[in-house]
């Protein structure tokens, strides 16, 4: 087992490249007050949930409606070797956004347009700045619905750029099951960039290399996502959510694994230890009962819902589960769901002025029992406050370890209950990260998890397509 970083190494050392005065003139002159060199402004771009603080901020902040300002931009910067970092809404997790070899940040939030809507294929086009709640707003006019849920009203660029899943995942499947094709703008040697299309609205293909399973999780590390086609999902004719508290936080993932073990089609269950609910009834005024929960919700025809939700109730019985409560009004649904997706902020919010260093485990369903009580256990030991909230159906959780930003000390502690995690789900057949991405928080774990050799190979592939390394650099791995 590899020792756990030390505090200082948390906070990654500034190479900040110098950008010529050339090219921001040019930028100031293509883009007018689109080009933006306003300190709030390039603060703003220049942090994310992180609990890194010490990053400057980039040198300009360049607002692209296009997907030929978008090859402007990358052809600009890649002529003066000057780093491009893609901004979404800032919503990740893992230092992705941070400019930490400097550079310029490239907002596409305002390349929000739904491009096409073909219902009869279940498929739509978008461009990279449209939000997951945006979306939905405009596909359920027509009976359909955009499946993965991240909790936070990210991009759908961003979503692919870090292959994003969340609440619905289990039935339904992450950004990888969910990304049909792509338009990418990337770097080129000659022409400063071009315009690539992926995939195809066709539902499979054999067609070469999966160049699309190849940006979809690059982190902004290959080029800048203009157009994604994804397939959505025809709104289910009925649908119940649920809530069971559990005497103890294994009692709640062994139901889990019983459940997804049973085959039983359930669209969403989400893990709550108790410090989450306790924080959650607090943030949304909610009267659940402060024990490890399971929210959960059915999706199908009234009466396999039923089905469904009475097969669960017996599960989670015989694990000591109590206060089944049904959720079936669509205000009663939101109501829970919100509660759930303000989580995150809800625990910070138990101790004002703090900082998370979060994680996002996944193991083998099997395994997730072990996983999720040896952590809670460390976690309850190493005497930092922290939350835990988990998309238990595929075995992924995650922990929010709450720090006071200026002590050392607590960082270095939840850094160590952290990495004491990681190893654990490695150890367990598992991955370091199981939704947010490598960022800067996990580029240590990636070797250990995927082995030298496919590192190399991912090295190999980013120099092929960014010899000059502008498209995010720091981020994954080194160079």
């Amino acid at each position: 087992m590899n020792a756990p970083q030390t505090s200082a190494q948390l906070q990654p050392q500034a190479r900040q490249r110098p950008v010529p005065a050339a090219l921001l003139a040019a930028l100031s002159a293509r883009f007018g007050a689109r080009c933006s060199t306003a300190l709030a402004v390039r603060e703003q771009h220049g942090r994310d949930e992180s609990a890194f603080t010490t990053v400057p901020p980039p040198a300009a902040v360049v607002y692209a409606e296009s997907t030929s300002e978008v090859a402007e931009v990358l052809r600009l910067a890649n002529e003066h070797g000057t780093p491009v970092i893609p901004y979404g809404v800032g919503s990740s997790l893992e230092g992705h956004l941070l400019a930490i070899e400097g550079g310029i940040s490239l907002d596409v939030s305002r390349m929000n347009q739904v491009l096409a809507i073909h219902p009869e294929d279940l498929t739509v086009t978008v461009q990279p700045g449209v939000t997951r709640k945006q979306l939905n707003e405009e596909l359920k006019h027509l009976g359909l619905f955009f499946s993965v849920d991240p909790g936070a009203d990210a991009s759908i660029g961003g979503m692919s750029a870090t292959r994003a899943s969340g609440t619905n995942t289990v039935r339904y499947g992450a950004m990888r099951e969910n990304v049909l094709a792509l338009e990418v703008v990337t770097p080129h040697p000659v022409k400063g960039s071009e315009v690539i299309r992926t995939g195809s609205r066709a539902k499979k293909s054999s067609a070469g290399y999966d160049l699309t399973r190849l940006f979809v999780g690059s982190e902004g590390t290959l080029g800048v996502i203009t157009e994604i086609t994804l397939k959505v999902y025809p709104l289910p004719e009925a649908i119940t959510a649920a809530v069971c508290s559990f005497p103890d936080i294994g009692a709640a993932v062994r139901t889990t694994i019983e459940i997804i073990q049973l085959g039983v089609p359930i669209a969403r269950v989400e893990l709550l230890d108790a410090n989450t609910v306790r924080a959650v009834n607090k943030h949304s005024k909610l009267t659940l009962r402060e024990e490890a929960m399971l929210l959960m919700e059915f999706h199908g025809s009234p009466a396999s819902v039923r089905e469904q939700a009475e097969t669960v109730q017996a599960l989670a019985a015989d694990q000591g589960g109590q206060a089944f409560e049904w959720a079936e009004t669509p205000e009663e649904r939101t109501r829970l769901w919100t509660a759930r997706h303000a989580a995150y902020f809800a625990g910070l919010q138990t101790r004002p002025g703090c900082r998370a260093i979060t994680t996002d485990a996944c193991v083998p369903i099997s395994q997730l029992a072990t996983a999720v009580v040896e952590s809670v256990d460390e976690a309850n030991a190493g005497g930092i406050p922290y939350f835990l909230v988990g998309h238990v159906g595929d075995g992924n959780f995650h922990m929010g370890y709450l720090i006071d930003p200026d002590s050392a000390d607590e960082r270095a502690r939840a850094e160590q209950l952290n990495h004491q995690l990681v190893h654990r789900a490695l150890r367990l057949g598992g991955t370091c990260t199981g939704e947010h991405g490598i960022g800067l928080h996990k580029m240590g774990f990636l070797p250990e998890e995927t082995g030298d050799g496919a590192v190399e190979v991912m090295r190999t592939i980013k120099r092929a397509l960014d010899p000059k390394n502008i498209m995010n650099p720091g981020k994954i791995f080194a160079l």
